[in-house]
């Protein structure tokens, strides 16, 4: 939920405003109301920022310019040095002083390289070796004879012949010494790498606390832009905005101050009032996503609520695996103590704690553990396999065969179901907070959709569970009709042509009947996702299996090992790709656009020391 805030608009004496601002800053629960506008003319604070980035961007790369400067220098000189000893490989390790002594005596060396079925042997080199499709060889000329040499790859030989192979410039160390050099310079990567840790220990702290004091910085120069002079600038007034939570606080602290004066009120929806979320443990973990999207705004509704058990559910089918669902648990809980750094997963372990259960319960529910299906498993305990959904059909089961249709599979209607249920609790949100909003008329035809949609589905189920009959459910679809039509045809919006209403009506019918069919069969892919995890998964273990063989051995165990640990990792790192990205997509899409969710909003960020 969103946390209610007061708007407070500061009076201060120009001679008590910094002893003012230096007090609310030491409260630290107002958030002042900047202005964009200053930003780019004051060159102090253009400096200032100038400085934190370059902090930041230290603090990002883990080390002083000097140190980064050389280890990307290095890094280039050991791939050129790779790179080298790659292609002088062929050449063999020829003694560079001999080569050196050959041309004091007249002679010199030309290498060649050309396709090995245009190579001529009258051109009378000596083939050095031959390697992908090539031939490499070796000619010796009287340095008497260069100037017989023709332009481009073609030379003579010195019998005359033109030789129609590429000339080669060989490297002044051979292979031995460049695999001499590439050591070196791998172990001045490793005091490069010495010399960053010993900078983590002994610098990085003092970096951070030199950008929080830069940031101290812009916010008072920031405060002091929002800030507007008033009466021959000898009077300060500024806006903030305070949590309700922290108004006794923040009024006894302005008490204690002299010199101000201030007026205190409820945001209209003109104000840009921050946004300060306020939820329980489990929301929480869940408010990271909703930053991914954009945080509401003021007069809307906090998606979290809805956002987070959902996604957890999509993921988990998405996932489909207990196994899996338990390796995630295991990462998260690693993450969380800090055991396993992953940058990118730095203050996520609680989120893939939470995932991890949820696809280890969904997973078992499906039957499917490390790409086995557990339900067909004759190991596990019939006792287990009841709340598995597969128990669900069959002659005894609550969902009988003959009510559905056996071309379909029973988690892809459940994902259908579960899209038609979000999608439904999307429009109904929707028309809660656009009335709230806007006022009723501003929602009618929200409504008529809503009424259209939800109520004929809810007639439809009750009717075919046989709560009510044919003729109270021919009623209520004409009144349902009725109703909605109204609604979006006539009253979409008040106080127009009803002609126009009309023809805006039918326009937006065409938009939802399109728009929402597409959006229900989106859903589909949280089936789709968890088949397929599942069968890859279940591949690699037959794959794994026919290594093993009728009579397993100390080889097959080892390449079964092998086999299933690497499918399975490289199964789960995909399944959890799809599985957080189609989610996502899901909610950002398809429910979002439904709820009306527009995401505008800017986070609290209170002025504090």
């Amino acid at each position: 939920m969103i946390e209610k805030m007061t708007k407070y608009t500061f009076l201060v004496f120009h001679g008590d405003y910094e002893a003012f601002l230096t007090s609310i800053r030491e409260a630290g629960v107002v958030h002042i109301n900047e202005k964009a506008e200053g930003y780019a003319e004051n060159e102090n604070l253009q400096q200032v920022l100038a400085k934190a980035n370059n902090l930041e961007r230290i603090l990002r790369q883990g080390a002083s310019d000097e140190l980064v400067q050389q280890r990307t220098e290095l890094e280039a000189q050991l791939a050129t040095v790779k790179a080298e000893i790659q292609r002088m490989s062929v050449w063999g390790n020829f003694d560079t002083k001999k080569l050196q002594l050959m041309r004091e005596n007249g002679y010199d060396l030309h290498f060649y390289i050309c396709p090995t079925a245009q190579y001529n042997e009258e051109w009378g080199g000596v083939v050095v070796g031959e390697a992908g499709g090539k031939v490499y060889f070796v000619e010796v000329r009287p340095l008497t004879l260069q100037d017989r040499c023709a332009e481009g790859s073609q030379t003579a030989s010195a019998e005359g012949l033109v030789i129609t192979a590429d000339e080669v410039k060989l490297n002044e160390h051979n292979v031995a010494q460049l695999e001499a050099d590439k050591v070196a310079i791998e172990k001045q990567l490793e005091a490069n790498a010495k010399a960053v840790e010993a900078w983590q220990g002994r610098e990085r702290q003092g970096v951070e606390d030199e950008l929080k004091s830069v940031q101290r910085t812009i916010d008072w120069d920031k405060v002091e832009l929002a800030t507007n002079n008033l009466a021959d600038d000898t009077l300060k007034l500024v806006e903030g905005f305070c949590p309700d939570t922290n108004k006794a606080e923040l009024e006894a602290v302005l008490a204690a101050t002299e010199g101000v004066y201030y007026e205190a009120a409820a945001p209209t929806k003109e104000d840009n009032t921050p946004i300060k979320l306020k939820n329980n443990w489990f929301t929480k973990l869940f408010e990271v996503l909703t930053g991914m999207y954009g945080w509401p705004n003021y007069h809307e509704f906090d998606p979290t609520p809805i956002l987070g058990p959902f996604f957890l559910l999509f993921f988990a089918l998405c996932i489909g695996d207990a196994g899996y669902g338990l390796i995630l648990i295991l990462c998260g809980y690693l993450i969380f103590k800090g055991k396993l750094k992953i940058e990118m997963f730095e203050g996520l372990g609680p989120i893939i704690m939470a995932l991890g259960v949820g696809s280890t319960v969904i997973g078992y529910l499906m039957g499917g553990f490390f790409g086995m299906d557990i339900w067909a498993a004759n190991w596990v305990p019939e006792a287990l396999k009841v709340p598995m959904f597969k128990s669900w059909i069959g002659e005894g089961g609550v969902v009988p065969v003959a009510a559905m249709n056996q071309s379909f599979d029973v988690m892809m209607v459940l994902a259908l179901v579960i899209g038609v249920l979000h999608l439904c609790l999307a429009m109904t949100i929707k028309c809660i907070c656009y009335t709230q909003r806007f006022g009723f008329k501003e929602a009618v035809s929200a409504w008529g959709w809503l009424i259209l949609i939800v109520g004929g589905i809810s007639v439809f189920i009750l009717s075919s569970l046989g709560i009510f009959g044919p003729q109270v459910t021919s009623i209520l679809l004409i009144i349902i009709a009725c109703v909605s039509a109204l609604g979006i045809f006539i009253f979409n919006t008040p106080g127009r042509n009803p002609l126009i209403n009309i023809g805006a009506g039918l326009w937006d019918t065409y938009g939802m009947t399109t728009g929402i069919l597409g959006d229900v069969l989106s859903y589909i892919r949280l089936y789709a996702l968890g088949l397929a995890g599942g069968m890859l998964g279940q591949a690699f273990n037959n794959l794994g299996t026919m290594v093993l063989g009728e009579n397993p051995n100390v080889g097959t165990v080892i390449g079964f090992v092998l086999i299933v640990t690497f499918g399975h990792v490289l199964n789960l790192l995909m399944s959890c790709l799809g599985a957080f990205v189609h989610p996502l997509r899901l909610s950002f899409v398809e429910y979002f656009k439904n709820a009306g969710y527009e995401g505008s909003g800017k986070v609290y960020r209170p002025f504090h020391i």
